[in-house]
């Protein structure tokens, strides 16, 4: 591969990752709990996605390839991170999409939720974070490695065990 078709393929990287920089974030987000580890999460995510750029296959859909790096290396960072505290931190809201505005309950069913998904595996974690993000089954099941099925089957499960655990937090 020439200089050329290297700049043009670090520009087209650069690119798409510029349109899609929101899941690097997301998932940096969902996976690591200080400043410091979302920080070096996502710039991990990034790197990783650009060593496998070149085995990127246009015909697929950018969005869904970069879920499947982006999770694999969060999944492998909190496997990593045995030495690090487990125990959540506060919500830095200054880094979510929670309104200011909002009433006290919605704000601590927010942190209960936080909470909840805290304590999920990392798989049950990139399923939730994927359906929040209103992704279609399909697309779940093609990003996660496992059926429609399987991801029908295990939302479902979710929706109970949040509904159970926010019914407890409130009793």
């Amino acid at each position: 591969m020439g200089i050329i078709d290297d700049r043009a393929m670090q520009a087209r990287f650069r690119d798409l990752l510029e349109d899609h920089r929101k899941i690097v974030f997301k998932v940096a987000n969902t996976y690591a709990r200080t400043p410091e580890d979302r920080a070096d999460l996502a710039q991990e995510i990034v790197a990783q996605g650009w060593r496998a750029f070149a085995k990127y296959d246009p015909a697929r859909a950018f969005s869904t390839w970069l879920y499947r790096i982006a999770l694999n290396v969060a999944i492998s960072f909190v496997r990593g991170a045995v030495h690090r505290d487990r125990h959540s931190v506060a919500l830095d809201e200054t880094l979510h999409d929670v309104a200011g505005d909002a009433e006290p309950e919605t704000d601590e069913r927010v942190r209960a939720l936080y909470r909840f998904i805290d304590q999920l595996d990392a798989l049950d974690r990139a399923l939730l974070l994927l359906y929040l993000e209103e992704r279609s089954y399909r697309e779940i099941a093609d990003i996660l490695g496992i059926s429609e099925t399987n991801v029908a089957t295990k939302i479902s499960r979710l929706k109970q065990r949040i509904r159970a655990d926010m019914a407890a937090e409130h009793s």
